[in-house]
């Protein structure tokens, strides 16, 4: 097979050796622009683990590899004059020259044919080449010449880095935080031998332009950088070898994705395909597990490349979507620094840890205990260390006694709005199941507000005495706390219950349903009809009376829903609200309405009781509600007087085309909590104990609320609480012999384990 590599870097580099090693017979010729010995930027980084996957695509290589490495395992981050350290993090780090120097050593011996200081124009330069693997870089000349093939992504990030060398030895991987009149800068800072240490330092574009940078060559540039961060470099310099870039050596990081990867016989591969934040380390990850993904495909397939290179790009890009969801969670970190800063060291350090969400709380125990521990006395302000969702939250004169939220959920099992026997049994069970909080489904406020005639209703008599009923149980059997949540089904009422078919209409008795504008939720719903200010005002009496029947209930809290495209959301969203009066057009016309219905709300519910309003952050559909508009929703929503905005996201068009991944919507709680001081829960794919502890001690949310888990385990609570071996958590007393059973299976399970 003849084979071409446009680009020497690690991607084409590492593939050649790996083909020539697979078969000699391989025609092998990687062609790069620069000299062998020409390298930018200074040390890249290998987490241990990068290191074992090399081991068994090629030994030599990994080898030399290792013998050439500077290895640590702590984290420092420096804020605020504090230094919090982590261990046990396993990185190691190499210059990058001798990186390459060691792959071009290795393809060589191997008999690849390495062309330096070679301009390719094109693929079209190899029509005989069985296969053109394009590794030619972030700028890639084969992707841009097919971009229509491609459908490149680059999405330009806010941040500008300077990639710098020292001889100042960092002994950890150090992260350092300063900040200046203009706002803060940020240190990346490893080393990668005996000698020489890498250091980028990053700030937000507006910030580098407010500090005169953008006008500054590249000896200011250094200079600036080593007065702010002198008293970290102990009198050693900062060195540059980007000079041979034009303009500013300041760059912003291009994330950037492709539609496809494959073109005939074409196929781009690491940066050409796909970048990661420089911010966990993984653009090298990427190119050299690339590598290895396409030459065993390649074995695989028998050299049949069109098969290799299409199984290639369905395996290679779903890992390549996971790492790339997790750096950009990294990126957006470091892009708003300032949201983090008023954060506690401790806290902020954790936060910065856990960044990515990939690092969770038990895989920061697993490195390093006492750290772990540490912050946990920290956040619970107790002696020992105390689990972070199992510490108590206030809101106005309400104590939860843990973190963790039964979330509201359709049950669909109400008659003429009436909870039954049912509900009693279903919300008793999940507060015996140590939840501090549990809500109810979404109540609607009248018949035709309801989603389905399954829905439960809180507008007539007997569904007050209905709901007595269960908050009476809540409160005489366990310590959890319960909440109503109101609601209109809007457009998206007069539909089937659930299990009938997702928002579909009823086969029969279809009520009419309202909405700020006759935009049907789907051509298979109805139309709605646009709302007059006399059902206005007729929907906010229905609120208010509502709530003043909470009160009667029992409820301790009650919540507005406001997102998933139901009555008050479907006024938000310009994707369905298209009004051209007072209630249409700007954000805060498109507020008013469901700020009147919280108003007439607030104004009956006791002032010691809080408040909590359930909002979707993004609609997920261009043009719709994005992240700034969900920062000021909930800014409208506080400054009206509630005490705690529930972060959902999504379902208020059939268009959405939704991101999900492990606690997927918590980035919209963090930047909401963190942007505006305001409570915050966390909603979305959230379902281990470990999720609930890394999202609250990291300040990313105050509650999180669990659907599904707690639909399979009731008592999901009360087993996590088991399973993190803290027994501070309380179980129903006349469940004490269950708990002692259910203690000693664990451990039996645990010992055993062990001895395997």
């Amino acid at each position: 097979m003849k084979i071409v590599c446009i680009g020497g870097g690690p991607a084409g580099l590492y593939f050649a050796i790996l083909m020539k090693k697979a078969n000699p017979a391989h025609d092998v010729t990687v062609y790069e622009r620069n000299r062998p010995y020409d390298t930018f930027g200074w040390g890249v980084v290998f987490s241990d683990q990068t290191l074992e996957n090399l081991a068994g695509a090629d030994e030599p290589s990994k080898q030399r590899l290792i013998d050439s490495l500077a290895h640590w395992d702590d984290i420092d981050v420096h804020f605020k004059g504090r230094v919090i350290t982590s261990g046990g993090h396993g990185f190691c780090g190499i210059g990058r020259k001798r990186f390459l120097n060691i792959l071009q050593d290795r393809a060589a011996e191997l008999g690849v044919r390495l062309v330096f200081e070679t301009e390719v124009e094109g693929a079209h330069q190899f029509p005989d080449a069985d296969l053109i693997v394009a590794c030619d870089g972030i700028n890639s000349r084969v992707r841009a010449q097919h971009a229509d093939h491609f459908q490149p992504d680059i999405d330009v990030r806010k941040c500008r880095y300077i990639w710098l060398g020292t001889r100042k030895i960092f002994d950890a991987f150090t992260f350092l935080f300063e900040e200046t009149e203009h706002g803060w800068f940020q240190v990346h800072a490893y080393r990668f031998d005996d000698d020489l240490s890498t250091f980028i330092v990053e700030t937000r574009e507006e910030t580098w332009v407010a500090a005169g940078l953008a006008d500054a060559d590249a000896d200011a540039s250094v200079a600036f950088c080593e007065r702010l961060f002198a008293k970290h470099l102990d009198g050693h310099a900062l060195m540059t070898n980007a000079r041979h870039l034009r303009g500013s050596a300041w760059i912003n990081f291009p994330r950037v994705s492709n539609e496809t990867w494959v073109k005939n016989n074409i196929v781009l591969m690491g940066d050409a395909a796909h970048t990661a934040h420089f911010s966990i380390g993984s653009g090298t990850k990427l190119a050299l597990e690339d590598a290895i993904a396409l030459a065993r495909t390649l074995q695989q397939s028998g050299d049949d490349v069109p098969a290799a290179l299409n199984a290639y790009e369905a395996e290679r890009k779903v890992e390549v979507l996971k790492l790339q969801s997790a750096a950009r969670n990294s990126m957006e970190w470091f892009e708003n620094v300032d949201r983090y800063a008023r954060l506690e060291p401790e806290q902020f350090a954790y936060s910065l840890l856990t960044r990515s969400q990939r690092v969770s709380h038990e895989n920061l125990r697993l490195r390093d205990r006492a750290y772990v521990e540490g912050v946990e006395r920290w956040f619970s302000g107790r002696d020992a260390a105390v689990p972070p969702m199992f510490t108590p939250f206030r809101l106005r004169g309400l104590e939860l006694a843990n973190r963790v939220v039964v979330s509201p959920m359709a049950m669909y099992s109400a008659v003429d709005g009436t909870p039954n026997d049912f509900h009693l049994v279903h919300l008793g069970a999940r507060a015996q199941g140590g939840a501090g909080l549990v809500y109810t489904e979404m109540t609607c406020v009248s018949a035709e507000a309801r989603i389905s005639p399954g829905c439960c209703g809180m507008y007539a008599p007997e569904h007050v005495a209905a709901y007595r009923r269960i908050t009476d149980f809540v409160h005489a059997h366990t310590p959890a706390k319960i909440c109503l949540q109101l609601g209109h089904s809007g457009p998206k009422g007069s539909t089937r219950v659930g299990w009938e078919g997702y928002d579909e209409p009823l086969e029969s008795g279809n009520w009419p349903v309202l909405g700020p504008s006759p935009v049907p939720w789907s051509p298979r719903n109805q139309i709605p009809r646009a709302m007059t200010r006399a059902d206005m005002e007729r929907v906010v009496a229905e609120f208010r009376r509502a709530t003043e029947w909470a009160v009667e209930a029992g409820f301790d809290m009650v919540e507005l829903h406001a997102a998933h495209g139901y009555l008050l959301s479907s006024f938000i969203t310009p994707l369905t609200n298209r009004r051209e009066d007072a209630y249409g057009g700007s954000l805060e016309n498109r507020l008013r309405f469901p700020l009147e219905v919280w108003d007439a709300m607030r104004a009956v519910w006791p002032v010691e009781r809080p408040m909590a309003v359930r909002i979707s952050a993004t609609d997920w559909v261009p043009g719709g509600i994005d992240g700034d508009d969900a920062v000021r929703i909930a800014q409208a929503f506080a400054e009206h007087g509630a005490d705690l905005i529930d972060v959902s996201a999504g379902q208020t068009s059939a268009q959405a085309k939704p991101v999900y991944g492990r606690m997927f919507q918590t980035p919209f709680s963090d930047r909401i909590r963190n942007e505006l001081g305001i409570a915050t829960m966390a909603v979305g794919n959230i379902f281990e104990p470990d999720h609930v502890n890394s999202i609250v001690a990291s300040g990313r949310a105050d509650l999180c609320a669990l659907a599904r888990p707690h639909l399979a385990d009731p008592y999901w609570t009360l087993h996590a609480a088991a399973e993190l071996g803290y027994a501070g958590q309380p179980w129903p007393v006349p469940y004490h012999s269950g708990r002692s059973q259910y203690l000693r299976n664990r451990e039996r399970t645990a010992d055993m384990a062990v001895v395997v």
